[in-house]
């Protein structure tokens, strides 16, 4: 946010939240997972179970050189979510059937994730949804290619080197 300018009588002046990027983002934002939020309650997904479940079927088909499936910390990093939240959403969604959780061979303080069948069917239904939302709530943009420029600068942070050559992994367990 800009600092506040003086006008000259000793007394400052701001520019408001029209003019303040962090609010104008903030306020967008949180159109943007009402939007979300709304699509997905007729799957009975909340919008963290989306991403969860979405990363997990990406990474699931996406798998590691060695074939395994991805750890609830590598879904907890592809999110960019907290960990503890995650393994708890990840909980909700086993119970449902959406999701199984095994541990690892090797470690068994590793949790390994695979999508079931009908988390698969979910997962495809809602991202279908999910991107129809997002298409709707985009309309207004009239240039999606430097909407889509700038996002990706502000959502990757510019002193990761994994970033900086095109990719956003952290090897985890």
């Amino acid at each position: 946010m800009t600092a506040p300018a003086d006008d000259g009588a000793g007394e400052t002046t701001s520019p408001g939240p029209a003019d303040s990027p962090g609010f104008l983002l903030w306020r967008t934002t949180l159109r943007w997972q009402r939007s979300i939020t709304a699509a997905l309650r007729p799957l009975e997904l909340t919008h963290v179970q989306f991403v969860l479940l979405a990363a997990v079927w990406w990474l699931s088909d996406h798998a590691d050189p060695r074939g395994r499936p991805p750890s609830q910390r590598q879904v907890a990093d592809h999110a960019e979510a907290d960990v503890m939240m995650t393994s708890q959403v990840l909980r909700a969604l086993e119970k449902r059937g959406l999701v199984a959780r095994t541990h690892d061979e090797a470690d068994a303080r590793v949790k390994r994730l695979t999508v079931t069948d009908s988390g698969r069917r979910l997962a495809v239904q809602a991202v279908t949804v999910v991107e129809a939302a997002d298409a709707e709530f985009f309309t207004r943009v009239r240039d999606r290619a430097q909407l889509l420029d700038i996002l990706h600068q502000l959502a990757h942070d510019p002193h990761c080197a994994a970033t900086r050559h095109g990719a956003h992994t952290k090897e985890a367990s």
